[in-house]
């Protein structure tokens, strides 16, 4: 039975499919289309992605209003953030952090109209992603992941690491 946990946005969810453990290790099923489905997810996902990152990395805040993304830690963990981006919205411009991690399996649904980033939490860190768009350079935004009107509270031990694009958000 996947469990699945509200968040403070309607259509946010945080998923923790069963995970079967043993003297080997685990296995899970971290995906699958009819028991998502089942549970209100309806996407169809169009692109698969992943990304490595070492402590301290900030990837983000990225959007695009076409794409909902689905996301999961293989390796490592992390602190998950989204904001609200849909202009007009109730919770236009608010935001809630998640700790993801290869340990307690949760995945994070980020529906249409929120922007997404990440903290790396350990040193090396593996970011799994499904995307109900294809990634288009062209329709990707970028929020500031420091935006003061925003004001994520990141747990950073240390100096953020950034891409170039990201620092100029």
């Amino acid at each position: 039975m996947i469990e699945v946990m509200d968040t403070d946005f309607v259509d946010a969810k945080v998923y923790v499919p069963d995970v079967f453990h043993d003297q080997r290790g685990f296995f899970k099923e971290s995906y699958s289309q009819p028991k998502y489905a089942a549970l209100g997810m309806h996407d169809a996902w169009v692109q698969d992605s992943v990304s490595r990152s070492k402590r301290n990395v900030v990837r983000g805040m990225h959007y695009d209003m076409r794409m909902a993304k689905f996301v999961q830690v293989l390796h490592g963990r992390i602190y998950d953030v989204i904001v609200d981006v849909r202009e007009g919205s109730p919770t236009y411009k608010r935001w809630q952090g998640f700790e993801l991690s290869a340990d307690n399996h949760r995945q994070l649904y980020v529906p249409r109209g929120f922007a997404h980033g990440f903290l790396a939490l350990d040193e090396d860190n593996i970011v799994f992603y499904k995307m109900s768009a294809a990634h288009d350079p062209a329709a990707e935004r970028i929020l500031s992941w420091r935006d003061p009107q925003v004001a994520i509270r990141w747990p950073l031990a240390g100096e953020p690491v950034l891409s170039p694009k990201d620092a100029a958000a």
